[in-house]
């Protein structure tokens, strides 16, 4: 397992695949209030790239290039944060997407456990370690540890993916998931709207 940590953008020429895993460090829950810090990405090859967005950064043309473009597939874990995240730092609207979480909850039904950690230490029996999710993702310089744990947030969702799709097609759910991915964006920008607690389908 390789990391590689980048300042204020992916380096030019990087090509990850036509499928991307992608997470986002932030000071806290509130795009608003709580900015990014880091971003990660992995092809799915074992590598992933970590980008440490500074204080009032506004630009990242690599990362929103990959962001937007068509023809790559974004896999997210919990993608309706990140995606809105991601908007309000930069403009780059995310799609097409892929979201383990949502199909976690379509097809592990018999499970209340739909975190990232549970999902990788029940369905690929590995397990990872969540100690550095609330350190200090604004410091100067990222330690190891951080660095590390930003990895292990997009180094397996491939293989979740892989696993969870088998799930989709045994349950007979998968175009209910695929009509929730073309949806996701549209959810994180009501959020971004201010419709973030509010069922927009309710009576």
């Amino acid at each position: 397992m390789a990391n590689f940590l980048h300042e204020n953008d992916l380096p030019d020429g990087l090509d990850l695949g036509s499928v991307v895993a992608v997470d986002c460090e932030t000071m806290g829950l509130r795009v608003y209030r709580d900015r990014l810090c880091a971003v990660q990405v992995s092809g799915g090859d074992g590598d992933a790239h970590v980008v440490r967005i500074a204080a009032g950064q506004e630009e990242a043309p690599n990362l929103c290039s990959m962001l937007s473009d068509p023809g790559v597939l974004k896999l997210f874990h919990f993608g309706r944060f990140d995606i809105a995240v991601l908007y309000y730092a930069f403009g780059a609207l995310a799609a097409p997407v892929y979201c383990t979480k949502i199909v976690s909850r379509l097809v592990r039904t018999n499970s209340d456990r739909h975190g990232l950690k549970d999902l990788v230490s029940d369905l690929l029996k590995i397990e990872i370690t969540k100690q550095e999710q609330s350190s200090d993702w604004g410091a100067d310089r990222l330690t190891k540890k951080q660095i590390k744990y930003a990895a292990s947030d997009v180094l397996y969702l491939h293989r979740l993916r892989d696993r969870l799709d088998e799930r989709l097609v045994r349950e007979g759910r998968e175009h209910l998931a695929q009509s929730c991915f073309e949806f996701l964006p549209a959810r994180a920008l009501l959020d971004l709207a201010g419709w973030q607690d509010t069922d927009i389908f309710a009576h």
